[in-house]
């Protein structure tokens, strides 16, 4: 018997053998309907789908022998994996290199071929192959079928490896926007206390009728108070957004769009001619959390970018089979037709400014659409300058 050697790649090969992560794996049925196929197109009793490990030869796939492993000095693989093409034993009792082979007296492992399972790389993984009990040769046919379903045992070796890949890299992008999210909502928090006390200051400064400020000074605290107020509107929008999600985690449930509605009503105090809509008494099975911050965002912008005397919001719904479909129809000042696809864009304002005379964050609508889109949904927007603005939105039901 002749022991097999290295290739002269054996550091990168074996690199590249920890990288698929399959060694010491399961049986999968995707391998192991490979091998029973292999033995069934070439007339074998034994098929396997091997890798080559530095002292062993791991069987991933095993048809008609029961062993998960043999040592890699009498491994036929072992010399397979040196090869550039199909590897055949007809008799390996009359070859030098396995006739005293303890595989050939102990499973009768008289004919072997074997195909070597080669990346891009050029690194040989190990093998497809298979084993008879007697001499015997190959045809054609089966030789071609051979080398061709070993390119699909690599083509599965690679998917495997893409699929694990992407599920980490999955894995740690949520685990990042998890600390992303605790990250922001901790240091929103320890903003907010600080930043109170710099509006509840500058406003005392300004109130307190014994200091005697100049005119620039006072509009020096003027600057900051608007400074203050306008960071305490990114702080907020932060907040929102992040703990936009967890409402997501809930349960749909049935509610009466009534509901939803008197409660985006309640919340923003506002009387029947400011907010109005019709009476729906059906139910709709929503994560109504979810919903009804979509709507109270729509509403209170609806109600921000409006200068008229008297600003009125109309809220409407209709469904389909597969769809709830919402709108927000308010007579505000609208947004121009060159800026209405940017309205959903993280930090796009347009540089529009409130009805305080305040400009926006930017964060609202983009939180409005991610969350209108986890609930299988899509946004839209219509909008004429002086005349108005409608939000559509359609969640899946």
């Amino acid at each position: 018997m002749i022991a097999p050697d290295f290739p002269k790649n054996e550091r990168e090969r074996l690199a590249q053998i920890n990288r698929y992560k399959l060694l010491d794996t399961l049986p999968e049925s995707d391998f192991d309907n490979i091998t029973s196929l292999v033995a069934t197109i070439c007339e074998v009793p034994i098929s396997l789908i091997t890798l080559l490990d530095s002292d062993r030869n791991f069987l991933k796939s095993h048809h008609g022998i029961d062993i998960q492993e043999s040592p890699r000095n009498i491994s036929f693989c072992g010399h397979a994996i040196l090869q550039d093409d199909i590897f055949i034993v007809e008799d390996a009792r009359e070859d030098i290199r396995f006739k005293d082979n303890p595989l050939v007296a102990g499973v009768n492992a008289i004919f072997y071929a074997g195909v070597p399972l080669i990346t891009k790389e050029g690194l040989a993984l190990g093998t497809l192959c298979i084993y008879d009990h007697v001499p015997r040769k190959l045809t054609e046919t089966q030789k071609k079928a051979l080398i061709t379903i070993a390119k699909q045992v690599l083509n599965l070796f690679d998917l495997r490896l893409n699929n694990r890949l992407l599920a980490e890299s999955k894995q740690e992008l949520t685990d990042r926007n998890n600390e992303l999210g605790r990250f922001a909502s901790h240091v929103s928090h320890d903003l907010k206390s600080p930043l109170a006390n710099i509006m509840s200051l500058t406003t005392f400064l300004k109130e307190d009728e014994a200091n005697t400020f100049s005119e620039e000074s006072i509009e020096y605290i003027s600057f900051i108070e608007e400074s203050a107020e306008s960071l305490k509107d990114y702080i907020d929008g932060i907040l929102i957004h992040y703990k936009a999600n967890e409402l997501l985690n809930a349960d749909k449930e049935y509610a009466t769009l009534n509901s939803v509605f008197e409660e985006v009503q309640r919340i923003h105090l506002l009387n029947d001619k400011q907010l109005k809509f019709s009476n729906y008494t059906d139910s709709v099975f929503i994560v109504k959390a979810a919903v009804t911050q979509v709507l109270i965002n729509l509403v209170d912008n609806a109600l921000k970018y409006n200068n008229k005397p008297n600003p009125e919001v109309i809220l409407g719904f209709s469904e389909n089979k597969n769809n709830y479909t919402f709108t927000v129809k308010d007579n505000g000042n609208g947004i121009a037709e060159a800026q209405q696809d940017q309205v959903f864009k993280l930090f796009n304002n347009n540089n529009q400014v409130d009805v305080k005379g305040k400009k926006g964050t930017g964060i609202g609508l983009f939180t409005v659409k991610n969350l209108v889109e986890k609930l299988g949904g899509t946004i839209t927007l219509k909008s004429e300058l002086n005349i108005g603005s409608i939000f559509t939105f359609s969640i899946a039901k």
